[in-house]
This record gives structure tokens, sequence and C-alpha cells, in this order.
């Protein structure tokens, strides 16, 4: 039995993929790192944790320069009452 399928992936296909997998990944290895009890541990998920956040960035640069992932610049003011909303709830 011949069983033909089109599930392929195009490139951005793959590029969402891949960045959906990236943020799953920094996500899974910031649980690790703030659930260690031992400061060597934790240093070491902390340091595979930058490296998957710049894994992940280089990733969403890509898909951004292909135009594949739209974001809108924020309003200033909206800025602006993000910070003082989390500043206070930090304070």
């Amino acid at each position: 039995m011949n069983i033909q399928t089109n599930s392929h992936f195009d490139d951005k296909s793959m590029m969402n993929d891949a960045l959906m997998t990236q943020k799953h990944i920094t996500g899974t290895f910031n649980t690790f790192a703030n659930e260690c009890c031992t400061p060597k541990v934790r240093d070491e998920f902390m340091s595979i944790l930058n490296e998957e956040h710049q894994i992940q960035s280089e990733v969403f640069t890509e898909i951004s320069k292909r135009g594949w992932y739209q974001t809108q610049p924020a309003e200033q003011q909206k800025v602006d009452q993000a910070k003082t909303k989390f500043t206070n709830m930090a304070g």
C-alpha cells in the first residue's frame, strides 16, 4: 500500500515551530532554575537558560526579518503604565 501525504513544512512553518519550541524550552529551564536547591546546579541551569534565550532571540529576529511575525510598537503611555504597574507590584 502506497500512502502519500502532503504534510510538509514550508520555511515559515518550520521557523514558527522552532520559535514555539524555544519558548517551551526556555519556560521549562526557567522552572528548573527556580527549583534548584544548590547554587552550582542553579548556575548551570541559568547558563543553559541564557543560551536558549539567545537561540530564541535569533529565531525571532529571522522570522521578523521575513515578515512572518509582526509586532506593533507600543505607545509610550502604555509602556509607562506597565512600568508603573509592575514597579508598584514589586515594591
